[in-house]
């Protein structure tokens, strides 16, 4: 795994870094079209904090039957403490990595996290997307410090995510009585269509297919370093 030679190492940097790209994300676009061959990344990261070891994936869905058509790991040392707010610098070196070794670009990458749902409007999925210049999205499983009303109980019905008064995402119910997943747009995608994107992504379970299958790979590929006993 390669982390880059300018790499923030300190919490100051790594806000500055933060505040510099923030006005870069681009809180709008199109849904990729929904037919065979558009291209549908998740990417997902599992920690060996004893061994200070990350390991990331990237797998490729097809949009339109929701088959792995790729996929592709990458494992090293974390790049960056855990702190609040600024989990991107922890895991952006292994995920970026993990994208490059695949064969083929995505149309849109999903993240198993924030995205303008972040307290300086630049989670994981923001940061990608600015990164990259792909689209992204995130999906969190938990509202992080941010509030909601419960949506009602249907699938499809949501709720907006506020921070104090501002709406920074979404709190949407993926399976009727079942808690809801809370989303927010990366970069280059409306929250509309990223809605649709993550319905699109969950016609079984509460999580997309895209992180219920990059979890297990990354979890995979984590375990597949650790020494024998």
């Amino acid at each position: 795994m390669t982390v880059p030679a300018d790499w923030p190492t300190t919490a100051e940097a790594a806000r500055a870094e933060q505040e510099r790209l923030r006005p870069l994300v681009v809180p709008e676009g199109p849904e990729p079209p929904r037919r065979p061959g558009t291209l549908i990344a998740g990417v997902d990261v599992a920690y060996d904090d004893e061994r200070d070891v990350v390991a990331a994936a990237a797998v490729l869905l097809d949009y339109a039957t929701l088959d792995v058509v790729e996929q592709a790991t990458a494992v090293g040392r974390v790049a960056f403490p855990y702190l609040p707010g600024l989990l991107a610098f922890r895991e952006l070196p292994a995920v970026l990595d993990a994208l490059a070794r695949l064969i083929r670009t995505p149309h849109l990458v999903v993240c198993d996290g924030y995205g303008l749902a972040h307290p300086r409007r630049l989670g994981l999925a923001s940061h990608l997307g600015v990164h990259t210049g792909l689209p992204t999205l995130g999906i969190a499983k938990n509202p992080f410090t941010f509030t909601h009303q419960p949506p009602a109980d249907h699938r499809g019905a949501w709720s907006p995510l506020l921070d104090g008064p501002t709406p920074v995402g979404r709190a949407l119910r993926t399976r009727a009585g079942v808690k809801p997943v809370f989303l927010s747009v990366g970069h280059r995608i409306g929250l509309d269509e990223a809605t649709a994107v993550t319905l699109a992504l969950t016609p079984s379970y509460r999580l997309p297919e895209t992180t219920r299958r990059a979890d297990a790979l990354c979890r995979q590929a984590l375990a597949a370093t650790a020494p024998a006993p």
